[in-house]
């Protein structure tokens, strides 16, 4: 595989922008304020495409991103910890030519996004959550809730393994497509659109380096909870937030358990909604498209 296959044409523009020192793919449509949208794991830019153009016919400037790392974005060795791709996310706004932006991120991307706001809140002026609970909710809820959150986020302990990006890329990345079926509302593993979210999923990570880059955010997790600078993460992340945040979350994730995801509005001082999505996994975009859409435009023109 290579960076063409998620260079998918469209109802939007393929372009490159230089942000944070590295390179990133970002695919625009429509203009007025603008809406960064970030994906979670094992995504690509592609996760948005339909929402990316429901979001530019509302009036705004959408731009989804292929994360550090990710799809036709430079895959450095480094740079994979939480402040560097939370200063990702703020250089691409200024690249962009915009002084602050509205955020929306799904699974890891919300992480991101989380931190981005919590970092630069004047830089994010709106935050939309979906499938991702606030890092110091989720860190809790792995020492608390050790047969819920910490059971559930067993399968990630095994990227914690060196070289786990051959087995997660082998026989055609089919661990991906069971990780993906194993997140998902069985509703949603029926679809044909699943079956092409999952296919386009398994080549985007076969690209060279994607999977090393998309484990290492998780490998950094783990390798700083006992540094320095996991420590300045957690105090850092402890500053509530001014940003008016939506956090909408699946019923039926097994990836983010909604009781872990549903604790983070203690960390938001800010106009917060908690919305649960009945019979949605962890990609509640792609499951409940509509309804999810909504929700969003109606918080972004709030």
């Amino acid at each position: 595989m290579d960076e063409t296959c998620v260079l998918t044409e469209g109802p939007w523009t393929h372009r490159f922008v230089g942000a944070n020192g590295s390179r990133f793919h970002v695919v625009e449509a429509g203009t007025g304020p603008l809406v960064l949208l970030l994906h979670g794991f094992p995504e690509f830019w592609w996760t948005w495409h339909d929402m990316l153009t429901r979001i530019a016919d509302a009036g705004f400037r959408a731009v989804a991103i292929d994360l550090r790392g990710y799809g036709a974005s430079d895959k450095p060795p480094r740079g994979y910890d939480g402040y560097t791709m939370a200063a990702d996310v703020t250089g691409l706004i200024r690249a962009l030519g915009e002084r602050s932006a509205m955020i929306v991120g799904a699974g890891a991307g919300g992480m991101i996004g989380w931190a981005a706001a919590a970092f630069h809140p004047k830089m994010v002026s709106r935050l939309v959550v979906l499938g991702a609970a606030h890092p110091l909710r989720l860190r809790a809820a792995l020492f608390a809730d050790p047969r819920g959150q910490f059971s559930a986020s067993a399968g990630l302990l095994r990227f914690q393994v060196p070289r786990y990006e051959h087995v997660l890329t082998k026989d055609d990345a089919a661990l991906v497509g069971e990780l993906i079926e194993r997140w998902s509302s069985p509703r949603w593993t029926e679809t044909p659109e699943y079956a092409e979210y999952v296919a386009r999923c398994r080549e985007a990570i076969q690209i060279p380096q994607a999977a090393f880059c998309a484990l290492e955010a998780y490998r950094w997790v783990f390798r700083s909870a006992l540094r320095l600078q996991g420590y300045r993460f957690v105090k850092l992340m402890q500053q509530p937030l001014v940003t008016p945040t939506l956090q909408m979350h699946g019923a039926l994730d097994t990836a983010v358990l909604p009781r872990t995801a549903q604790g983070s509005g203690r960390y938001v001082i800010a106009p917060y909604e908690w919305r649960l999505i009945e019979d949605a996994g962890h990609f509640i975009h792609q499951e409940a498209p509509d309804v999810v859409t909504g929700e969003v435009l109606r918080w972004l023109k709030a």
